[in-house]
């Protein structure tokens, strides 16, 4: 999951297609409106065998302020490999307190970073 969300930040279409199962994955992905990606927070995961899933919530930035994606993710393996299936996904924008901890990853308070 972590090397997937780094290639979403990098934009790496190829990667992001070749981890994609081959039942699921589209012809194409054109990442050019992909939201600029700033964190992201595993909150659970599991498997079995050859399925597994991922909960995660990836911040990015927005001209006024912090968005979020969250997902939960599933993926099977094959050959000793994981390969991305689906995703159930919501979206919304962050609106952080002052003294929470800064959306980009800082570990600064939003206050003193990108308030």
């Amino acid at each position: 999951m972590r090397s997937r969300y780094t290639a979403f930040v990098l934009k790496d279409s190829g990667y992001l297609l070749d981890t994609w199962h081959a039942s699921t994955r589209p012809a194409r992905l054109g990442l050019k409106n992909t939201p600029d990606y700033c964190s992201l927070q595993i909150k659970s995961s599991g498997s079995e065998e050859h399925v597994g899933w991922v909960h995660f919530i990836a911040i990015h930035r927005e001209e006024a302020g912090f968005g979020f994606l969250e997902e939960r993710s599933d993926f099977r393996r094959e050959d000793g490999r994981w390969y991305y299936l689906k995703g159930k996904t919501s979206q919304g924008v962050l609106k952080p307190a002052r003294n929470e901890p800064c959306p980009c990853g800082s570990e600064k308070k939003f206050k003193k970073c990108c308030d």
